[in-house]
């Protein structure tokens, strides 16, 4: 079958399509054809190699997507063939076929395509449990969220304002990545690429919220925007770590924490499908709901087939996608949309 392969470690431009065995479905698993998979930045690193876990080799990237089952393993009773599924594996997605567990996979509502089903997968997760499970979020919360035009960002925002947040503040760069925050529902936003950072955050957050700072900051970005942000959190903040994608890990004083009584959190999302998996499915039935009733709507900037992948991660990694990129069979039509 085709598929992106990654059959060595090393820089993703170097990849190709190229060949995979067919996949068989073992006891508990579930073998889809893909109809759309949703890029991810973790995809970068899991083809470089720089992953905290590293997938044995030859493989395909792709951490979460939509299929119709093909075929099911022994002892799979919850699904049925040609019934489509939203999975969320370690790798495997940009692929023509993919075998899954049937445990990590949800059910697909029938009003739902499959590209929005896509897009609303792991980032709105990882979003949700978040705010949710982490930060405690309540109604009155006023939300921060850094890199707000990434997935994740993008995600919170929605998510925030549909959960009730008294008011999302994006922090972004440039005048682009502002009103996308705002077209997504952003309250306000403040300028992350400033030169005097640490001290203009800050000031932006406070004069926003009226002196009173985020009760809540959701950082997938790290590096010093992060450690700026910190110093814009409201008596009793929660800083919820998501990950680097800015490349640096930051630093954070513990008698700043301390004075402020401010909790700094991570977040790593599949140890809630490890560990409180009827959670996660709990989650996504929310999830796949707020889209029904109009409260999320996820931007889809592309749809690029499988075999134009390169301009998929070009997008990711330069930042420039200012959406959700999903890859589709090359016999689907690429477009925008929202």
């Amino acid at each position: 079958m085709r598929a992106i392969v990654v059959n060595a470690y090393g820089p993703w431009r170097d990849l190709r399509p190229g060949e995979l065995p067919e996949p068989v479905p073992g006891p508990g698993e579930v073998l889809i054809d893909v109809e759309a998979s949703e890029v991810n930045f973790p995809d970068i690193l899991h083809v470089e190699g720089r992953y905290q876990v590293k997938v044995p080799l030859p493989f395909a990237p792709g951490l979460g997507g939509v299929g119709r089952i093909r075929a099911l393993g022994a002892g799979v009773t919850e699904f049925a063939p040609s019934q489509r599924i939203m999975a969320l594996p370690e790798f495997g997605m940009h692929a023509e076929r993919a075998c899954v567990q049937a445990a990590h996979s949800f059910p697909v509502p029938d009003d739902v395509p499959s590209d929005i089903a896509a897009a609303l997968g792991l980032v709105y997760q990882t979003a949700w449990f978040a705010l949710m499970a982490r930060a405690g979020f309540k109604p009155a919360d006023r939300v921060l969220v850094l890199g707000a035009s990434g997935g994740i960002g993008m995600a919170a925002i929605q998510l925030a304002k549909a959960l009730g947040a008294r008011q999302v503040i994006a922090a972004t760069r440039g005048a682009e990545g502002a009103a996308v925050a705002r077209e997504l529902g952003a309250d306000a936003t403040v300028d992350s690429g400033a030169a005097d950072l640490r001290d203009s955050l800050r000031a932006g957050v406070l004069a926003l919220t009226g002196g009173h700072g985020a009760d809540i900051t959701i950082d997938p970005v790290g590096g010093p925007v992060a450690e700026a942000a910190l110093r814009a959190m409201a008596w009793e903040g929660r800083h919820v770590v998501i990950g680097f994608a800015a490349g640096g890990i930051p630093s954070f004083k513990a008698n700043y924490l301390l004075v402020k009584n401010i909790a700094a959190l991570g977040l790593q999302w599949t140890d809630y499908r490890q560990h409180q998996l009827d959670r996660v499915r709990a989650a996504q039935e929310q999830i796949f709901a707020l889209w029904r009733d109009g409260r999320l709507a996820p931007r889809i900037s592309r749809r690029v087939p499988l075999s134009q992948f390169h301009a998929a991660f070009e997008a990711l990694e330069s930042g420039t996608a200012r959406g959700k990129i999903i890859l589709v069979p090359d016999a689907t039509e690429t477009g925008a949309g929202a």
